[in-house]
């Protein structure tokens, strides 16, 4: 069974810290054998959440824009990078606006009970931040976490790594950074086999159930 990824550029800025260490990541998924794509939220047409609530009654968004493909393709992989950079202590608002318009998902999933996904589901499925930041303060990126969180849970994703570097601005950008490019290349891969190996006890699984 072939390992899906996607990952997810949220920064308004193409070519920069945070997509080349997305990239990077991407890099290593497609090393480790996986079929690997990226969507830039900048270039898409986007329309922000209206919070009207529709979504509670019947578990549909009313807003037509480019994300209903992303959220489609988003629920079809097996692996989630979504790459942010720290803008104001937070995440971009390309990135904020994908997660506050999974609404009608989290709808499904906790109001309506029509959207369920199984424990072994969830662990079959990571979800991975992939972040930059000028500054080098350690708490830089914490603002970031809980949103992340948040969304992994509505997509049916194990919150299963960070991949940031901050004091970008002292490096000179991601490129400057010693260890930052390899590293998420080695995670890119690492993650790939991880769940090749789910999948396989998954398809294993199912076997003894059909003998």
């Amino acid at each position: 069974m072939d390992v899906k990824v996607l990952g997810i550029s949220g920064s308004p800025r193409r070519h920069g810290n945070t997509e080349t260490l997305l990239d990077s990541f991407l890099e290593g998924t497609k090393e480790g054998g996986a079929e690997s794509r990226k969507v830039i939220l900048r270039d898409l047409n986007i329309v922000p959440c209206r919070g009207c609530n529709v979504c509670h009654k019947d578990g549909t968004c009313i807003l037509r824009d480019d994300l209903e493909t992303v959220f489609d393709t988003i629920l079809s992989v097996d692996i989630l990078a979504v790459a942010s950079p720290i803008y104001t202590m937070g995440i971009t608002a390309e990135t904020k606006a994908l997660i506050d318009r999974s609404q009608y998902l989290w709808a499904r999933k906790y109001k309506l009970k029509t959207l369920y996904f199984s424990r072994e589901h969830i662990q079959r499925h990571k979800g991975l931040f992939i972040s930059t930041a000028g500054q080098g303060w350690d708490y830089v990126f914490n603002a970031a976490f809980p949103a992340m969180t948040a969304f992994f849970d509505v997509m049916g994703f194990e919150y299963y790594d960070n991949i940031i570097a901050n004091d970008m601005d002292r490096y000179g950008g991601i490129r400057g950074h010693p260890t930052a490019l390899t590293e998420a290349r080695e995670k890119g891969k690492k993650v790939v086999e991880q769940v090749r190996k789910l999948q396989g006890t998954e398809s294993e699984s199912d076997q003894q159930h059909h003998e």
